[in-house]
């Protein structure tokens, strides 16, 4: 039950009320993100099989995109399910050790795929830039270390929030509007002063986020500058293909957040709903359509993904 609003308390659990004034409409809106989960599910899933078991592409732009596809696994995962129990059951309760377990791999998950991004683009600009050194620059044991400090920059960056969210009295309310347990929507219900949790935020935001947008922005001017200095049309254009799947994914991945953050800045005009389908699109949309770009995009992948479906419908048509 809700506490009193003028009485601290230990938030043994909270109560996710899914999205503000779309109550009677969650078990339609549950189709579309169980649709969108299973998508998400059987794409990456399919995208990592393919690319490990695939010795010819044990190549260091589809080691990346198998990062990238562990990744979408882990936010869609984290959050999805406990959505869709709440949409169809109506279980919105979660733990307080739960919703910060949700909210660690949420965060991580995002700051995590942000890294893999900037990886990628460094590894279109050495393949483009200087492709006589793409090999002994980006051995296998780089992208390992890569990845390693992939991980463990996210988990630096986002563990701290863990602490500044239990240092928090709380004495409002254990009903929390949104369909996930989000970082500052917990914060803001607590009685104690939260500036140092969004400031906290906000340098998240820009130092990890903010910097890799960046850091891509200025990798993909030098790639541009590369290219434009290349003597044929053909070969400018095979090059600017290279980057075409890489490039649709930062938009995607991105785009969210930048929305995100303009509507919370107008908040006061925005009806909530809007706010936290929002907030959505960082868990649903990339995720689910990440492995589609890049099996649609990249001919490697797609043919292989053709090769094993057909090699799946001849054998179920030879047991049958």
């Amino acid at each position: 039950m809700p506490a009193d609003n003028h009485t601290l308390f230990d938030p043994v659990t909270y109560i996710l009320t899914g999205i503000p004034g779309t109550e009677e409409s969650h078990d339609w809106m549950s189709i579309p993100f169980c649709l969108m989960y299973v998508a998400t599910l059987f794409g990456n899933s399919l995208l990592l099989f393919i690319i490990l078991t695939e010795q010819s592409l044990h190549e260091p732009m589809y080691l990346f995109v198998s990062m990238l596809a562990a990744a979408d696994l882990l936010l869609s995962t984290t959050t999805v399910p406990k959505m869709l129990a709440l949409f169809w059951f109506r279980a919105g309760e979660i733990s307080f050790a739960g919703c910060l377990t949700q909210m660690f791999f949420i965060h991580v998950s995002f700051t995590a795929e942000s890294a893999i991004l900037l990886a990628m683009a460094f590894d279109r600009y050495v393949a483009i830039c200087d492709p006589l050194r793409y090999t002994t620059v980006l051995t296998k044991s780089v992208i390992g270390k890569m990845g390693l400090a992939i991980v463990t920059r996210s988990f630096c960056i986002i563990f701290p929030l863990i602490f500044l969210v239990k240092r928090l009295n709380f004495c409002r309310t254990n009903l929390l509007p949104h369909n996930y347990c989000d970082y500052m929507g917990v914060a803001r219900l607590a009685c104690d002063d939260v500036t140092v949790n969004v400031w906290y935020g906000v340098a998240v935001a820009m130092l990890a986020s903010g910097l890799d947008a960046v850091l891509i922005a200025v990798s993909y001017g030098l790639i541009l500058r590369a290219v434009f200095r290349l003597p044929s049309k053909d070969a400018r254009l095979k090059a600017l293909r290279t980057c075409g799947s890489h490039v649709c994914v930062i938009l995607m991945f991105y785009m969210p957040s930048f929305f995100s953050y303009f509507a919370h800045q107008f908040g006061h005009i925005i009806p909530g709903y809007i706010l936290i389908l929002l907030a959505n699109l960082y868990v649903l949309i990339p995720p689910m359509l990440n492995p589609i770009v890049y099996a649609v995009t990249t001919k490697e992948i797609l043919k292989r993904v053709i090769n094993l479906f057909y090699r799946c419908c001849s054998r179920s048509s030879l047991l049958s």
